[in-house]
């Protein structure tokens, strides 16, 4: 778990966070969103003292992070970041096992957690554990630096717009992976994006911060359907906000059940803006939806309609 308690901070004359109070819990995925300027990167930072608070408190399961030891404090979190920052002269392998054989894992331990994480990251070609750094693609990278800051099973990772810089193929693939592998390991985390689109569709709850304080935080369907002001309802799409909220459901959650379509069959999983794509792809308007294989009903366009208006 991991509060903040009235925290401030400024540079100077600059006030970045003001007054700022929040509990995330245990297991969840939250999303700090905002402009840029708006005070999330430096509030994700609090958390691990690379950025110092003026006043106010930050908690890690109820512990003071300024009373910790700040290297025992970092090495129980993990954290990426956009610039990756891996470690040039080192392979794929080295920079994933960085934490836990500071933490003294033992080589077999560590063996087998970068080859776990290789595989759920999809770094799995021949020969990739083996490579340095300037030999992968930006995306490459960016897996082997998320799978850098899980190695060491953290309860809390702490992640700074890491997928910003990554072309939009690569970075809903990553997204994917990401949201599975927290999902699976339980792990608490903070991620920060400028990206709506990224917040809702990764986020169990999003916070909305402008001028270093929080203007609301919800369930991505609550800022949809109640955004708390103007600000909030301009932020997530103004008149557009409704078809974002084709990106939040499923299509098992509003397709017909027991009913047949013709087509290539979507997911129930999928998300429904998804569906709408596969509908235009094909030139359909209702298609055929499976569940672990099995054909189990249909999405209908009509109800994608409904649901938007």
């Amino acid at each position: 778990m991991i509060e903040f308690d009235h925290v401030h901070k400024r540079f100077g004359e600059h006030v970045v966070i003001d007054d700022l109070s929040l509990r995330i819990e245990d297991g969840e995925f939250f999303v700090l969103v905002g402009p840029s300027g708006s005070g999330k990167s430096t509030l994700l930072r609090t958390v691990n003292r690379l950025v110092h608070v003026d006043a106010g408190c930050v908690r890690v399961d109820g512990e003071d992070v300024a009373m910790r030891d700040v290297e025992a404090l970092r090495r129980g979190i993990g954290y990426a970041i956009q610039s990756v920052g891996l470690f040039p002269h080192r392979t794929v392998a080295e920079n994933i096992a960085t934490v836990p054989r500071l933490l003294r894992w033992s080589e077999a331990d560590i063996r087998a957690r970068v080859d776990e994480l290789i595989e759920l990251l999809r770094l799995d070609e021949p020969g990739m554990a083996g490579r340095y750094p300037h030999t992968l693609s930006g995306g490459q990278q960016q897996r082997v630096g998320v799978a850098r800051a899980l190695a060491a099973r953290p309860r809390i990772v702490l992640m700074d717009e890491p997928f910003g810089a990554l072309d939009p193929l690569t970075r809903e693939s990553l997204q994917g992976s990401l949201k599975a592998i927290q999902r699976d390991m339980g792990t608490t985390i903070l991620f920060v994006t400028h990206d709506m689109d990224e917040a809702f569709g990764l986020g169990d709850r999003v916070g909305l911060m402008l001028d270093g304080g929080l203007v609301q935080v919800g369930k991505p369907l609550e800022l949809i359907h109640n955004p708390a002001d103007e600000r909030v309802r301009e932020f997530v799409g103004g008149t557009r906000a409704r078809l974002r909220e084709l990106a939040v459901r499923t299509v098992g959650e509003n397709m017909r059940r027991g009913e047949s379509a013709e087509g290539e069959p979507v997911e129930a999983s999928a998300t429904l803006q998804e569906a709408l794509g596969a509908m235009l792809a094909q030139g359909r308007d209702r298609l055929p939806v499976r569940e672990h294989g099995v054909a189990v009903g249909a999405i209908v366009l009509i109800d994608l309609v409904a649901r938007g208006a």
